[in-house]
């Protein structure tokens, strides 16, 4: 059912920082600058978000992927890796080791908590992980030219697009049948991995092995399924709002017509950016995920 990631939304407490880091440090381009519509915000079931200062970012290579980072003041205390749902956006980049060079400057907005190394299934694919101006965990990755297991397309600019998501939840075998039953994906066995920086910052053995599993989207993107230990906390959205931190993410699907989906709110057609009137609507996954369906042609 889904068939290309769209749109990642960063729920953040101070936009103007966070919207200079990805542009100065970057290179993320504004594409709209406003605030949150009464009407957009109830197509979420989130009527706390309306008039709230918001940004859409789009990467240098003018890839069809955005970010859009929304101002709420209770994302203040949001701590990645602590809690349930979305946890990390994968970006693809030219050059990992450099960008972590830049990033080692005193002023950089980005903080390495795992630098540069290889994969271990493909030593040409080479990964670091940093804890951005909102406290967001961010992945920066290259894929060789010739492309990887999953993914075959490399960086079309020096920062390029999100083209994994990973969300965290505690039941692996709940994450699979919602992302197998209800959006009808094909999900990979579940294999265990040794994920250093979710290790390091909920202060567990370095080798504690949590499991993993693929959900192929497409030739450019997938999902990434983890099962966090068991103590993790949910992340509640206070009444009305939207999550903190990375809150939402939004996918291109053919049709929102389907029995299987429990909407937040009835799915409607939207004029902003990027929205282009097509009909969207948001359901919430097994891990406390918000997923917006967008469909892929205006009716």
């Amino acid at each position: 059912m889904l068939s290309a990631i769209l749109i990642v939304t960063l729920v953040v407490a101070d936009l103007d920082s966070t919207r200079s880091a990805y542009v100065d440090w970057l290179d993320y381009r504004i594409v709209a600058d406003e605030v949150v519509s009464s009407e957009l915000a109830a197509s979420w079931a989130a009527p706390a978000v309306a008039g709230s200062r918001s940004v859409l970012l789009q990467p240098a290579s003018g890839a069809t992927m955005w970010l859009r980072l929304i101002e709420r003041p209770h994302a203040a205390g949001y701590r990645a890796m602590h809690s349930t749902g979305w946890t990390a956006n994968e970006i693809l980049v030219e050059d990992p080791v450099d960008l972590a060079l830049r990033f080692s400057k005193p002023d950089s907005p980005f903080r390495v908590v795992g630098p540069p190394a290889p994969l271990g299934s493909n030593g040409k694919v080479i990964a670091m992980q940093t804890i951005g101006p909102a406290g967001e965990l961010n992945y920066f990755t290259r894929i060789p030219p010739e492309g990887g297991t999953f993914i075959k397309t490399p960086a079309a600019s020096r920062v390029d697009r999100t083209f994994i998501a990973v969300v965290g939840g505690r039941s692996m075998s709940s994450m699979t049948r919602f992302y197998r039953d209800t959006l009808g994906m094909s999900v990979l066995d579940p294999y265990p991995s040794a994920v250093q920086v979710v290790n390091d910052s909920r202060g567990l053995s370095p080798d504690y092995q949590m499991q993993l599993a693929v959900v192929p989207i497409s030739p450019a993107s997938i999902l990434e399924l983890d099962e966090y230990p068991s103590d993790t906390a949910d992340r509640i959205a206070p009444i009305g709002d939207l999550p903190a931190g990375m809150a939402m993410v939004s996918f291109v699907v053919d049709s929102l017509d389907s029995n299987k989906l429990a909407w937040r709110a009835p799915p409607s057609a939207r004029r902003e950016p990027p929205y282009a009137g097509r009909r969207a609507g948001v359901v919430v996954g097994a891990a406390g995920e918000w997923i917006e369906l967008i469909e892929r042609e205006p009716r």
